[in-house]
């Protein structure tokens, strides 16, 4: 008989509704949650309550991603901010304007020290993460002069994700048109060859991706009803498309690999959380425990002490975050 879905170990709802966008554990104890109206939530797992609230800007609070010492948060309407914690409080000490309106989630990566963040159209900026000084923009080159045929445009810049190959930095971009390219940290610009297509009609595009160095593979969804399995040649670094899951309704916010490995996580349009298996690609369960979009997921990086296990979170438009013990 196959197996029933689990059910959530809780369910947090503030005492004010509002759609939750990000998520960030800063350690198994403590979940921050950006939110609709541009506040930072501070969810202490022990007591399953809100210790504190910042109050970031007045649009959604897109991203959240937090170093050993300060915060990182970014606007819907493009404002990138880093909040230094300071006796028990967080101070703004910086903020850049992306001049970027969208769904892009900037990232934080943390081996290079630097916070990468979309701009408008097709361009991509690292900043250095403790000054929010610029070090690199990756730019997509123009056509060549007197090729006969101009190189599809990538479109507004929809996700990327900072990777490792080889002891080298590279950046995955995912575009408005589908097209997936990989950057060099080196060069500043694309890695030789064609760009690689992830979508399955006019009007398709990538919103997510993510990828696992160990398997040398990567997983990315967006607006259509696929799943995009892809890997990258490490002598080439030429990204190949290797096969493709359908979901049955299209529409994927967030795509994450567990950090053990062991499974991958979707958060859909239609509110349903999909887990898979991410050595055999296998569905494993639909969990439905919201009623509106999923926007986000994130992982604990250790057993959280109330359910002593490592938990899973996510949030939406329904105004609750479901955590989740999906490790037995």
């Amino acid at each position: 008989m196959a197996l029933l879905p689990p059910d959530p170990v809780f369910c947090l709802k503030p005492l004010e509704h509002t759609s939750y966008y990000s998520l960030c554990f800063r350690t198994p104890e403590h979940l921050y949650a950006g939110t609709a109206k541009g506040t930072v939530q501070l969810w202490e797992l022990q007591t399953n309550r809100t210790s504190y609230q910042l109050s970031v800007g007045t649009s959604a609070v897109l991203n959240l991603a937090h170093t050993d010492d300060a915060l990182l948060t970014q606007e819907k309407e493009g404002a990138v901010k880093l909040w230094a914690l300071a006796d028990a409080d967080y101070v703004l000490r910086h903020e850049i304007s992306t001049e970027h309106i969208g769904f892009c989630r900037m990232a934080h990566d943390a081996p290079s020290g630097t916070v990468i963040i979309p701009r408008e159209g097709s361009v991509i900026s690292v900043l250095c993460a403790k000054t929010f000084s610029e070090t690199m923009r990756f730019t997509p080159p123009a056509p060549t002069s007197g090729a006969t045929t101009a190189a599809p445009p990538y479109g507004s810049v929809m996700c990327f994700r900072p990777i490792e190959l080889q002891s080298q930095r590279y950046l995955l971009a995912g575009y408005e048109s589908g097209a997936l390219v990989l950057w060099d940290y080196r060069t500043g610009r694309p890695v030789a060859g064609e760009t690689v297509q992830l979508r399955t009609a006019d009007g398709d595009c990538l919103f997510t991706v993510d990828y696992d160095p160990v398997t040398n593979r990567g997983v990315a969804g967006g607006s259509s009803d696929r799943l995009f399995i892809f890997s990258i040649d490490r002598k080439t670094q030429q990204v190949a498309r290797k096969t493709e899951i359908t979901i049955k309704n299209p529409g994927i916010h967030r795509v994450t690999i567990r950090p053990d490995l062991k499974v991958f996580a979707t958060a859909g349009w239609d509110g349903r959380i999909r887990i898979f298996s991410w050595k055999s690609l296998r569905p494993l369960a639909v969990l439905t425990e919201h009623k509106g979009e999923l926007l986000d997921i994130g992982y604990s990086h250790g057993k959280v002490t109330m359910w002593n296990a490592p938990i899973m979170a996510a949030a939406g438009t329904d105004g609750q975050i479901s955590l989740w013990d999906l490790y037995k």
